[in-house]
C-alpha cells in the first residue's frame, strides 16, 4: 500500500459539506498462483481492467524460506501463491511493468529482506535508481507467531531483520513502506477490535523501539522511519464498530507517536493503511452472500474521510470454495470502482464527525485497547508478550468465544445457522465448480525451472555471496546489502533462508491450546463428554486425538479450536502446532498410541500431504487407525482423500464442533469396536 495518495488523518480537516472530489484509494487484488509467468498474466490482466496496485500472494515455501524441492515444500509449491525462488522468477513475475510507475504491495515477512532484495535487484538489472520504486513490504514477523505462521527465526533475530530493512529503506528506497503492521490475521485468528488495535499498536512499538535502539538511524532522521510505518487492517462484518474502530487506529497512532516517539510533524504522524476486508467470515454455504458480506465491510473503511484506507484489496465471494478465477478478481475489482467511481462519497467531507454514537464508542474503544497496550507493556513488549503465550491464548480464547456463539445461534450467520435453506447456487455449478485449481504439474515445473537456475549460475559467485551474508549476520551487520548481492549472484530462496537458519537457528512459537480458557459448554458438549466415557472406559483408557498440521500451512486457527474442543470432550489431546512433516506425525501417532488422528491443511496441499500421511501410517502398521481432516477441500477433492482411507473430510460447513466432536467418537467406536 501507498501512503503517498490518499485523503489526510483524523482531526486534519474538518467540515461536512461537498467539496472537490478525492483521488479514490489504491484499487487492488491479492493474487499470485502456479508459477510467475501465471501470475504475470494474471497482473497484466488486472491492471487492464482498472486495479491501481499490485499485491502479491507469495506461496508458502517462499514465505518460510524453502526452494520448491525441500520436502517441506511438498504439495505447497504455487498452491497459495507465486513461487519466486530467485532472481530469474522475479524478472519473469514483473515482465513488461514499469517498475519505477507502478505500486507493489508484497506480503511476505520472514523473508521480507530476500523478497525487497529481488526486487531492488532486478530493478538495478533494469538501470532503474532504487528510489523510483514505490510499495510495501508486510515485514511485520510479531503477528507471525500469534496468527499465520510463517515465521522461521526466533523472534529476537526476527525482529532484527525487519529493522535491518526499516534502516536500509528509509534511506535508499524513501516511498517504499519497509514495514506493513498487520491486524488483518489477528481479526481471522479471532482477535475482538480491543485486542486487534491493542496487539497491532504493541507490534508497531516493538519494531520502533527495536529501530531506535539498533542505532542505525540517527535521532534527527527517526521521523522520517515513524512517517514511514504503514498497517494492514482487517474489517469485519460489525460495521458500526469497525468504523469506530479504524477512528480510534487513528486518533491512537497520533497520540503514540507524539507522546512515545517525539514527532511533531503531523505528516508523519498520520495512520496511513491498507485494508483487506474479513475473509474469515466468508461462507461455503449460500457462497453468493458473500459478496454483500465483502461490500458492507469495504464501506467502514471508506466512508469515514478521515479513517480512509489507503489501499483496498478485497477477497472474492468463493475464497471459502477455493482459489479465485480471474473473473471472480474483475468482480471484486469492479465493486471498488461502483463505490469510488459511481457514488459521491469521495465528494464529501466526514459524514461522522460530531456523531455522539460514533465518539462514545470510539472513546471506548481506545480506553479498552489503552487497558490492553498496559497489560502486554507490563510483560515486557510484544516480544515477551509472544513468548510468553499471552497474546496467542488471549486469541485462542476470544475465538472460540466466537465459535461457541455461532454454534449456540447468539451470533447469526445467515444461510449457515439461520436462514439456511437455499436452492442450489448457479455460481458453483457446472465444470470448476466455482473457483480455479491449480495444476499438479505446477509444482514439477517449478523444480524443474530451480534446478536449471542453479546448474546455469556461477556457483563460487553464489557460495561466496552467502557466505558474506552469513558474515553481516553474526557481527549484526545490515543485512539488506548482502542480500541483494545474493540476488544479484543467482541465490535461491531456500538458499538464503538456510544461510540465515545456520546463524539463527529456528522456533516454534508457543500453541497457545494447552491454557486457553475454552468458551464452549451446554447440553450438546455434555453429551459428548458422556460418550467419550463411555469409550473412554470401554477400551480401558481415556480417548487420545492426535491434531496434526503437515506441510507449511501456517493458518493454525481450525487446529486450535479442534484442540480446544477435543480437551474439553474429555478427549487426551496431542498437539505441536504447526510446520510438521508427514513422518513426524506418524512417528507422534504410533509414540503417542493415539486413537484418532486429525489433519488440518487450509492452503490446497491437502491431496499430497494427506495421502503421504497415510502411507507412512500403513508402513508403521497403523493402516486402520482412522484419520479425519480438515480445511477447505473442494468435493472432488474430498472423493480422493476418501479413496486414499480417509475416514471423515470436515469443511467450513462444518461449523457445529461438537457435531464434529460427536462424530468422531463414534467414529473410533466403531473402528476399535471392528478392530477387536
Amino acid at each position: 500500500m501507498s501512503g503517498d495518495k490518499a485523503g489526510k488523518g483524523r482531526g486534519s480537516e474538518g467540515g461536512g459539506a461537498k467539496g472537490a472530489r478525492e483521488e479514490p484509494w489504491l484499487i487492488r487484488t491479492y493474487s499470485g498462483h502456479s508459477s510467475a509467468a501465471a501470475s504475470n498474466a494474471l497482473y497484466r490482466q488486472n491492471l487492464a481492467r482498472g486495479q491501481t496496485g499490485l499485491s502479491v500472494a507469495f506461496d508458502l515455501p517462499t514465505q518460510t524460506g524453502y526452494d520448491g524441492d525441500h520436502p517441506l515444500a511438498k504439495g505447497e509449491v504455487g498452491k497459495v501463491g507465486v513461487p519466486v525462488g530467485h532472481l530469474g522468477d522475479m524478472r519473469t513475475l514483473f515482465d513488461g511493468l514499469p517498475l519505477d510507475r507502478m505500486n507493489t504491495s508484497m506480503t511476505i515477512n520472514a523473508t521480507a529482506p530476500w523478497l525487497l532484495a529481488l526486487y531492488i535487484a532486478l530493478a538495478e538489472t533494469q538501470n532503474l535508481p532504487r528510489a523510483s520504486l514505490q510499495g510495501t513490504v508486510q515485514n511485520d514477523i510479531i503477528k507471525e507467531y500469534l496468527s499465520r505462521g510463517t515465521y522461521i527465526y526466533p523472534p529476537t533475530p526476527s525482529l532484527k531483520l525487519a529493522t535491518d530493512v526499516i534502516s536500509f529503506a528509509y534511506r535508499d528506497v524513501p516511498k517504499w513502506n519497509p514495514t506493513n503492521v498487520c491486524s488483518y490475521h489477528l481479526q481471522e485468528a479471532g482477535a475482538t477490535p480491543v485486542q486487534e488495535l491493542a496487539f497491532a499498536l504493541a507490534t508497531a512499538i516493538a519494531v520502533l523501539d527495536a529501530v531506535k535502539a539498533s542505532g542505525q538511524v540517527p535521532a534527527a532522521e527517526f521521523p522520517q522511519v515513524v512517517g514511514r510505518v504503514s498497517f494492514f487492517v482487517n474489517a469485519g462484518i460489525r460495521m458500526i464498530t469497525e468504523i469506530c474502530k479504524m477512528r480510534a487506529f487513528v486518533d491512537l497512532w497520533d497520540e503514540i507517536t507524539r507522546t512515545r516517539y517525539g514527532v511533531t510533524d503531523e505528516k508523519f504522524r498520520r495512520f496511513r493503511y491498507g485494508v483487506q476486508v474479513n475473509s474469515l467470515g466468508l461462507t461455503e454455504q449460500q457462497p453468493e452472500n458473500n459478496v454483500y458480506r465483502i461490500l458492507i465491510e469495504m464501506l467502514t473503511v471508506v466512508l469515514s474521510k478521515k479513517a480512509r484506507a489507503r489501499a483496498v484489496q478485497l477477497p472474492a465471494w468463493n475464497e471459502a470454495l477455493g482459489l479465485p478465477r480471474p473473473w471472480d478478481q474483475q468482480w471484486s475489482i469492479r465493486l471498488q470502482q461502483i463505490v469510488a467511481y459511481e457514488t459521491d462519497i469521495l465528494e464529501f467531507g466526514d459524514i461522522f464527525d460530531g456523531s455522539p454514537v460514533i465518539d462514545a464508542k470510539v472513546e471506548a474503544l481506545k480506553a479498552e485497547a489503552l487497558a490492553e497496550l498496559a497489560r502486554i507493556d507490563a510483560l515486557g513488549g510484544a516480544i515477551a508478550a509472544v513468548e510468553a503465550s499471552y497474546m496467542k491464548q488471549r486469541l485462542v480464547e476470544s475465538n472460540s468465544r466466537r465459535l461457541a456463539a455461532i454454534e449456540a445461534g447468539e451470533q447469526t450467520v445467515v444461510g449457515v445457522n439461520r436462514f439456511a435453506d437455499s436452492a442450489p447456487s448457479p455460481l458453483v455449478a457446472g465444470d470448476g465448480a466455482g473457483f480455479l485449481a491449480v495444476e499438479d504439474s505446477a509444482e514439477a515445473e517449478q523444480i524443474e525451472r530451480l534446478q536449471a537456475w542453479r546448474g546455469a549460475r556461477d556457483a563460487k559467485k553464489a557460495q561466496s555471496a552467502l557466505d558474506e551474508l552469513k558474515r553481516a549476520a553474526k557481527e549484526g551487520r545490515n543485512v539488506m546489502e548482502p542480500s541483494i548481492a545474493c540476488a544479484h549472484a543467482g541465490v535461491t530462496t531456500g538458499e538464503w533462508g538456510q544461510a540465515l537458519r545456520e546463524v539463527y537457528g529456528e522456533y516454534r512459537a508457543p500453541t497457545g491450546v494447552g491454557r486457553a480458557v475454552s468458551a464452549a459448554g451446554g447440553e450438546a458438549l455434555k453429551q459428548v463428554r458422556g460418550r467419550v466415557e463411555q469409550v473412554s472406559s470401554r477400551l480401558g483408557r481415556r480417548l487420545k486425538m492426535l491434531v496434526g498440521k503437515p506441510g507449511l500451512d501456517g493458518h493454525s486457527n481450525g487446529a486450535e479450536q479442534i484442540a480446544v474442543r477435543a480437551r474439553d470432550a474429555g478427549f487426551e489431546v496431542v498437539y505441536e502446532g504447526i510446520r510438521l512433516t508427514p513422518a513426524q506425525i506418524a512417528n507422534a501417532a504410533l509414540e503417542e498410541g493415539v486413537h484418532v488422528v486429525g489433519l488440518s491443511i487450509l492452503s490446497g496441499g491437502h491431496v499430497a500431504l494427506v495421502s503421504e500421511v497415510m502411507a507412512r501410517l500403513e508402513a508403521l502398521g497403523l493402516g486402520e487407525l482412522p484419520v479425519v481432516v480438515g480445511g477447505i477441500i473442494p468435493p472432488e477433492d474430498e472423493a480422493k482423500l476418501k479413496a486414499a482411507g480417509v475416514a471423515r473430510v470436515y469443511t467450513p460447513k462444518h461449523y457445529d464442533l461438537n457435531a464434529i466432536m460427536a462424530d468422531i467418537v463414534e467414529l473410533v467406536d466403531r473402528v476399535f469396536k471392528e478392530a477387536a
